[in-house]
């Protein structure tokens, strides 16, 4: 998709280094990918970004030396590029010489690695665990990140509006996520976010089941789970339909999680936690008497990462700004019933909170 707002990537490395003396280091090797593009727009499989006070190194293999030039220019950033073989840890060293302290990300790099650094790479400095510098800064999306994720909801809308009739058929999980699948893709998706969700009748009582060769069925609820990916940016959202009438129970179930839902979207707002909006659903759930049936988080933070920050569940202690992009989705599982799960993902605006996913919520399929 061309038509997209532009992306400022080049002017997220002084936000980063503005914070690299609070993180207690001199320097950042940045080592995981999706950081790697989210500082550079760099998209290949093999990097390293050594962020310097007043450099950026940037390491690959000979695959990638054209990409990650195009790359690295098409988004404004300047950057020392070094395309190497076995000669890696020596070109990293000799860019990191003299400096004290080298930060490396505590949550992506391995302990065997962290032992080759203090050896071979960095042996004269002090080295840093660092956790969550760089995503810290994404949680905050911009206005081109916001349209990409726009973009991939609004191909999941249109996907599940083409296949959505396909379920009087009574298909196959597996077949109708599949068909799911493609149809985001004839729509411009890159690739899918995560794999789809179908889960009817008793399989939908599990959160997370995976497709299965179980034919949906008159009576079900069908939980579908799904999210497009456009430029690198995901989408969620899950919806719930009743192939024909539902049960009293399956009816219920559907209010209470429709009523927790709505609540929760109506809370997201800037100055609340991700813990205040769960409590919000989870209290509605529990007033039903179903709080033991709501068996996950409210909701996750969505960009680069299907599932990154902040987290709305109750230990989200961050505080929601303007620009972060969340997803809200309490559920109830009986395994006698099934399951039932809503989902948006919204983005946090100055007085609240604006829906990106809106495909319609109604819980009866109808096709007699």
């Amino acid at each position: 998709m061309t038509d997209l707002a532009a992306m400022d990537v080049a002017g997220r490395l002084p936000r980063l280094r503005d914070r690299l003396d609070d993180a207690g280091c001199d320097a950042l090797l940045v080592t995981h990918l999706t950081n790697i593009r989210y500082l550079t727009g760099f998209t290949g499989s093999a990097a390293l970004l050594l962020v310097l006070p007043d450099e950026l190194v940037f390491v690959t293999d000979g695959r990638y030396g054209d990409q990650s030039a195009e790359q690295l220019a098409a988004n404004g950033v300047e950057a020392r590029i070094e395309v190497t073989g076995t000669e890696q840890d020596a070109r990293l060293a000799d860019a990191a010489r003299g400096i004290a302290r080298v930060g490396l990300e505590a949550t992506h790099v391995t302990w065997a690695a962290k032992r080759r650094y203090a050896a071979k790479v960095f042996d004269g400095a002090t080295l840093v665990p660092v956790d969550g510098v760089v995503e810290g800064l994404r949680r905050v999306k911009d206005p081109g990140e916001i349209a990409r994720i726009e973009a991939a909801c609004r191909i999941a809308d249109e996907a599940l509006a083409a296949v959505l009739p396909r379920l009087a058929e009574e298909p196959e999980e597996r077949g109708f996520g599949l068909e799911l699948d493609t149809t985001m893709r004839r729509l411009g998706a890159a690739d899918v976010s995560f794999e789809t969700i179908v889960a009817s009748g008793p399989n939908g009582a599990k959160p997370h089941a995976r497709p299965t060769e179980r034919r949906v069925q008159e009576g079900d609820l069908v939980v579908i789970d799904f999210g497009a990916l456009v430029d690198g940016y995901h989408s969620d959202m899950t919806r719930t339909v009743s192939i024909g009438e539902p049960s009293p129970a399956q009816r219920r179930m559907d209010e209470v999680v429709r009523a927790a839902q709505a609540a929760g979207v109506a809370a997201v707002r800037p100055g609340v936690t991700g813990a205040d909006v769960d409590q919000v659903c989870r209290s509605i759930i529990a007033e039903a008497g179903w709080a033991e049936a709501f068996l996950h988080g409210t909701g996750h933070g969505v960009g680069l990462d299907i599932h990154e920050d902040p987290r709305v569940s109750t230990t989200g202690t961050a505080t929601l700004e303007p620009g972060h992009v969340v997803t809200v989705e309490p559920g109830v599982y009986l395994p006698e019933h099934g399951g039932v799960r809503i989902e948006d993902t919204v983005v946090v605006t100055p007085d609240g909170c604006r829906p990106l996913t809106h495909a319609p919520k109604d819980l009866v399929l109808r096709w007699h």
